[in-house]
Order: C-alpha cells, then structure tokens, then sequence
C-alpha cells in the first residue's frame, strides 16, 4: 500500500485539530521532578479549542508528578498518524472547574470524576509545541506550534 503524499503544513494543522477535536483519548507522559523514569498512562481529554482538559487521582503517580512539574507531553491518534503536544499544565480543582467545563468533559469521555469516591484534579494542558506526522515523507515540517504560537496558517 502507497502512503498518501506529505501533507501540507496547513493540512497538518487542519488535521491535527480535527484530532484533537474528535479524540477522546491520549497517552500522557509525565516525570517526576528528580528526573526520575517517565510515566506513561492513558487518559481521556477535552480540547476547547485552546487547552486540552484532563482528569486523574490526584495522588496518582501522574497526578503528582502534573503538579510537582507543571509539565505534560500527550501523543494523540495512532502511530501512523500521530500528534504529539508539550504543555504546561495547571491543576484545577473540581469545584474550582466551571459546570459547562465539567458537564462537556463528561459528555465526551463518558465519566465524572466528581462523583468518584477517589479524589481528583482536573488538568489543564496549555500547549507549548506540537507535532505531527503521517509516514516517513512528513518529518520535515512536523513542528506545527513553538512556544505556544501556531507556525501555519489556519
């Protein structure tokens, strides 16, 4: 099977925020402030067009190391047609979170964290980079978002 021509910058981009759109879920990567192992964990996200907004236990590994670091690294979609962001993040907590945030939040992933007897943070991911590529055509040009600024053109 022949891979589709290297998409344009501006495809990339369209592309990737149909992803973030549409996705539900995503591998986040976390470490803690030592420098200690990465910790890889699914997770279910909200993208609102600006932030991708998470939920985890808050003494969970990844929950501490969010806080202890205020850094996340997310891969999005298969790895064929992956989007990977960097952020910084920002711990909210439940009652802190807006009640159409919340109630978008759980429309799209199927849960509420609010109603779970274990106690959880929600997550801010504000974007600092992103990345995406298809095949092996496409390194060239996979940076889409440096320092929280889009590179292409909507």
């Amino acid at each position: 099977m022949t891979p589709p021509p290297a998409r344009s910058a501006r495809q990339r981009r369209l592309d990737s925020l149909h992803r973030l759109e549409n996705d539900v879920d995503a591998w986040v990567a976390t470490a803690d402030a030592d420098g200690g192992l990465p910790h890889l964990v699914p997770l279910s996200f909200v993208w609102d067009g600006a932030t991708l907004l998470l939920a985890t236990p808050a003494e969970s590994r990844t929950g501490r190391n969010l806080r202890t670091t205020g850094r996340a690294r997310l891969g999005i979609g298969p790895t064929r047609d992956v989007v990977l962001v960097e952020g910084t993040v920002e711990a909210v907590p439940p009652a802190d979170l807006p009640e159409e945030d919340a109630e978008i939040f759980e429309a799209k992933t199927g849960f509420d964290p609010r109603r779970l007897a274990t106690p959880y943070l929600y997550f801010r991911v504000h974007p600092q980079r992103v990345q995406a590529w298809r095949e092996a055509d496409e390194p060239d040009g996979r940076e889409l978002m440096r320092d929280g600024e889009w590179l292409a053109a909507d």
